[in-house]
């Protein structure tokens, strides 16, 4: 009986985020590579329209790279209305963020992106709405000094101590958090990984 063996998996992501949800649903990437790309959205552009750009230009990116592998990517936009929100590298980029989430909802647009070695470009959206209580500058400030909001869009990462500031999420949590794993899981299944 011949026996195939799916292809290697790359994750085109350093986010660790990423690689532990990832884990949680028993896929373990061969390798991890982090695509250089040009993140910034371009004008007028959608937040949807840009989480899936920007995960297609990754998975592209990293199938130049590993033509026999199954390369995953995806991206996370924030947005409050139209108004895309930054990967948050400083406190003041987090502060912002923060400032303007509070109190209200918002949009979280994950965009995954998948091609494998018979190079067909496959993609799902996964979009959340999150809404936060109002914050206090107590609570700002606690979570300004924690540094869990650095490199983290939106300047908040939900599986962490941000998940108290969430009075409602209706989506995908682990969309939120970067990887909507039931899109992944269809996504990946294509290739039976």
């Amino acid at each position: 009986m011949l026996r195939v063996t799916p292809p290697l998996l790359a994750l085109a992501s350093a986010s660790p985020r990423r690689l532990e949800l990832l884990a949680t649903i028993g896929r373990v990437p061969a390798i991890i590579l982090n695509p250089e790309i040009d993140e910034r959205a371009l004008p007028g552009e959608l937040p949807r329209h840009c989480a899936l750009r920007l995960a297609e230009a990754k998975a592209k990116t990293g199938a130049g790279m590993y033509p026999d592998h199954v390369v995953l990517a995806a991206d996370t936009i924030v947005a409050c209305g139209r108004r895309h929100l930054p990967k948050a590298e400083s406190a003041d980029a987090a502060r912002y963020c923060l400032e303007l989430l509070s109190g209200r909802a918002h949009q979280v647009a994950t965009g995954v992106a998948l091609i494998g070695p018979d190079g067909v470009l496959r993609t799902r959206l996964s979009l959340s709405r999150v809404r936060f209580k109002r914050l206090s500058e107590a609570e700002i400030e606690y979570y300004l000094g924690n540094g869990e909001w650095r490199g983290k869009a939106g300047g908040y990462g939900v599986q962490g101590r941000a998940g108290a500031f969430v009075q409602h999420l209706n989506g995908s949590w682990s969309g939120v958090v970067g990887l909507p794993l039931f899109e992944t899981a269809a996504l990946l299944g294509v290739y039976g990984l």
